[in-house]
């Protein structure tokens, strides 16, 4: 009835076909129990409790799909607190009942989502590994030897093997971004206070972010939106500013020379190059930067002053339960002890400082595009060098919140050891919205599935569109290509390359007799079976598209045309009677390749 990975459109479709909610957590019930990873969950919600939650929901609304996330079922990283289960945030005599949720979980609740469980972290949200656990170590979806990534690690793990189709994580360092590249998931890292950390046990308190996975970015968007907003109980929580990036081609930073740090792994060095192409073909300007300045401020966030924040947050706790804590985590807290009020003030003059020097970067680039992580480890490796080896992997995470930043993190396909990896989407603050529609172009382009099935495909209604402004897209076939004798008319009207991309199967291609300069003729042909077109898509200002259209001549118009990934464009297409007796060119793939074959006139 429902694929392997749960996401918001299969759920959406099931209810509407007549399931209800206590069917999806029958299901959900029966996959936890199969589930062949003990380390998943610290508290999972009784079978009993689910059932009682699901019947109450249809109580409270009837109607399926009449709230947001009408019996949507998720999970939360044991450091945010959900009433009735106890928060452990991993360490077992910290443990406490909270009498409510945390603001964000009262959200989603009330919008009609469903808690499977608390899952497993690193202590107290220290590391980056997910093997820091008295819990145990949730393992890669894709290999029990790997790490899953941490500190999120079992709210990684649940949505990536199908359990829940979202699970809540914290990020201070690196730990909703990292554990999403390691299960081949969507990472949502706000702007620092967009979703207020009201009711979660505090890392770096100042700069904590609860975060999403979920299996496309289209669905951790939306439930982003639910979740979001001001709350006075946190003091750290802001008002939304929404900041826009430009609608035309984004310049987006990637990383160059000695800055380019992957550590041996050469799979992962792969990915990211990949990355960077399907941005470029996306209509991305591809801008080198220096990363020198980002590289030095995330290293504050361990070496620097403010790992006495994570002191300062259960620093009473630390002096009477020194012996509950997992050593490497007790090892990285204390550290703080020897810092100074000096030390924090210098910590702070020194990250402006480094503010500054990025500033210049920022000057170049809209966003930067970075490997989520630069490499993967096994669990046993992991466990005999767990500080040098997780402070790898967060050299391109750890900048983000004290630079005030907003971040995506998405799957960017897998290497030759069948492991994933990802990258990263990160913009300045309030950015998220408009970081969504190139995350979720990426996602879709790397072809990478979701989670745990590398085959699924993702959903067309999970679609995340370009950023609304005024231009119309049209797409081109033939003399208004780039380079090609009219592509002027569509730069003097104001028009704006978008992308190159082919179309549907079902369209053949032909040379229009008595045109000059040469044009082709588009048509569709439902039940053709073939490759796509080359075409390119435009965007123009709408007084620039109705004059371009106005001019357009017989046999050719205006009308849809559909894309390899099913959306829908405006395009030039031919009337079937001007082809009739017209050349054939479909197998050339499109109107460039025809022209280089040199059999054009």
């Amino acid at each position: 009835m429902l694929p392997t990975i749960l996401d918001l459109t299969s759920l959406r479709a099931a209810y509407e076909a007549g399931h209800s909610p206590l069917d999806i957590v029958e299901i959900v019930i029966a996959r936890r129990a199969a589930s062949s990873d003990p380390a998943i969950f610290i508290t999972p919600t009784t079978d009993d409790t689910l059932r009682s939650e699901a019947r109450a929901l249809m109580e409270r609304a009837p109607e399926p799909n009449s709230l947001p996330l009408w019996g949507i079922p998720f999970a939360v990283k044991d450091n945010i607190d959900v009433a009735g289960l106890p928060t452990t945030a991993a360490c077992p005599a910290f443990a406490y009942r909270p009498e409510k949720d945390a603001t964000v979980v009262a959200r989603l609740r009330a919008a009609g989502a469903i808690v499977i469980g608390k899952t497993n972290l690193d202590q107290f949200a220290t590391g980056l590994n997910g093997t820091r656990s008295p819990y145990g170590a949730p393992r890669s979806v894709f290999d029990a030897d790997y790490i899953s990534g941490g500190s999120s690690s079992g709210s990684a793990v649940t949505v990536a093997s199908g359990l829940a189709a979202f699970a809540l994580g914290t990020d201070t360092a690196g730990s909703g971004r990292v554990p999403a590249a390691f299960n081949n998931l969507v990472g949502i890292k706000p702007t620092p206070g967009l979703l207020p950390n009201t009711g979660a046990v505090p890392a770096c308190r100042s700069i904590d972010c609860i975060t999403i996975f979920a299996a496309t970015v289209g669905d951790g968007v939306a439930i982003r939106k639910v979740a979001e907003g001001f709350d006075e109980a946190d003091a750290f929580s802001r008002r939304a500013a929404s900041a826009a990036l430009p609608a035309a081609r984004l310049r987006v930073g990637v990383l160059d020379g000695a800055e380019r740090e992957f550590f041996g792994d050469a799979d992962v060095e792969a990915l990211y190059d990949q990355a960077i192409a399907r941005a470029r073909a996306l209509g991305a300007a591809i801008v080198p930067f220096d990363y020198a300045p980002f590289r030095e401020a995330a290293s504050l966030l361990y070496d620097g002053p403010w790992v006495a924040e994570r002191l300062a947050a259960i620093e009473g706790f630390l002096a009477s339960n020194a012996a509950d804590f997992d050593p490497t985590v007790r090892k990285i807290i204390e550290g703080a002890k020897s810092k100074t009020a000096v030390d924090a003030f210098n910590g702070r003059y020194r990250l402006e400082d480094l503010r500054r020097r990025t500033e210049a970067e920022w000057a170049k680039v809209d966003l930067l595009l970075l490997p989520t992580a630069p490499t993967t480890y096994k669990v046993a490796d992991m466990q005999a060098d767990p500080i040098v080896l997780n402070g790898r992997l967060g050299r391109y995470t750890n900048f983000v919140n004290l630079l005030d930043c907003a971040a995506i993190a998405v799957p960017a396909g897998f290497g030759s050891n069948g492991l994933p990896g990802g990258v990263t989407l990160v913009a300045p603050a309030f950015t998220d919205d408009a970081l969504a529609p190139l995350a979720d172009a990426l996602h879709r382009a790397a072809a990478a599935g979701m989670g745990v099935d590398r085959a699924a495909t993702i959903p067309e209604q999970s679609r995340i569109a370009s950023p609304a402004d005024d231009t119309v897209a049209i797409a081109v076939v033939g003399a208004h290509l780039t380079g090609m004798p009219l592509n002027h008319e569509l730069t003097a009207l104001g028009g704006t390359f978008v992308k190159a991309c082919r179309t549907a199967g079902d369209y053949r291609l032909f040379v229009l007799p008595d045109t000059v300069p040469q044009k082709p003729g588009l048509i569709r042909e439902p039940g053709y079976d073939g490759h796509g077109l080359a075409i390119e898509v435009w965007a123009l200002p709408p007084d620039g598209f109705g004059r371009f259209v106005a001019g357009i001549p017989a046999p050719l118009g205006i009308g849809k045309v559909t894309l390899e990934d099913g959306s829908n464009v405006s395009c030039f297409l031919s009337e079937a009677h001007a082809v009739r007796d017209a050349e054939e060119i479909t197998a050339y793939g499109g109107w460039r390749a025809y022209v280089r074959s040199g059999a054009a006139v």
